[in-house]
């Protein structure tokens, strides 16, 4: 795989031809930037940026402006290869809060990543409707630690408007959820995104999360997609890698609330 050519068509299909990912969701691109505008419980921020040291500052007030005027809190999606290359610093004298690092990866859709098979006494479950959101969102929270009523908000109104644009699913031991993801696909891109990949902390190094990355990978090859992309944490950085994801830059999310 050629790292840059891979980086550039990322850029290119999900950054700067970015699409709604959801009802009522637009993309817009004025000001050097391409920026996501949902309601309160979407997603709103700034995917991409072409700046430099001579605009930057007015560019990041404008998007502040726009935002506050909408009374959306927002993200700022900076890319570790993103210009200026103090674009985290301006981001932070602006009023912004950095988020933990994280490291894009992408991979190939290969044997290697669809040979992960689930353990023993463990099986899943499709979250196609509200029932089975609410397992994925309770898994979210007790494995993050973190509300999830945006989560569960976001995946009901994407599986009513548009179903074939996300895929979720449940891990059960029994009949205890354990584990839980989604992937966001994209029509006419070459990426499938994984997401929200999170195991309760009782059931965590069993191959729960591997066998999850898999069958996500089962269904995008399915539906053509050639790679898989992921913002991996510390945690699933080294098991992504053992199943040939590759880094290719860093993502922070830099969050303004007005």
């Amino acid at each position: 795989m050629d790292h840059a050519s891979v980086l550039a068509l990322h850029d290119r299909e999900l950054r700067e031809g970015a699409r709604p990912d959801g009802p009522g969701a637009r993309v817009e691109r004025v000001g050097g930037v391409v920026r996501h505008v949902a309601d309160a419980h979407g997603w709103n921020g700034v995917l991409w940026s072409d700046l430099d040291e001579a605009n930057a500052d007015a560019v990041i007030a404008e998007q502040i402006a726009y935002f506050t005027a909408l009374g959306h809190d927002f993200e700022w999606k900076l890319y570790g290869h993103d210009l200026p290359t103090d674009l985290g610093q301006r981001l932070t004298a602006a009023g912004f809060t950095s988020e933990p690092q994280e490291t894009l990866m992408v991979g190939e859709i290969t044997e290697r990543i669809l040979d992960a098979q689930l353990p023993d006494g463990i099986r899943l479950l499709p979250a196609t409707d509200r029932a089975g959101i609410d397992l994925v969102a309770d898994v979210h929270e007790k494995a993050f630690g973190t509300d999830s009523s945006r989560l569960r908000a976001r995946l009901l109104d994407q599986l009513a408007a548009d179903p074939d644009t996300v895929v979720a699913v449940v891990a059960l031991a029994g009949d205890e959820p354990v584990s839980a993801a989604r992937m966001e696909l994209v029509a006419g891109t070459s990426f499938a995104g994984l997401w929200g990949g999170g195991t309760v902390e009782a059931w965590r190094g069993r191959g729960i999360y591997r066998a999850l990355v898999a069958h996500r990978a089962r269904i995008a090859a399915d539906r053509g997609y050639r790679y898989l992309q992921v913002d991996a944490s510390d945690q699933s950085r080294p098991i992504l890698e053992r199943l040939g994801l590759t880094p290719l830059t860093t993502t922070t999310p830099y969050v303004y609330e007005p």
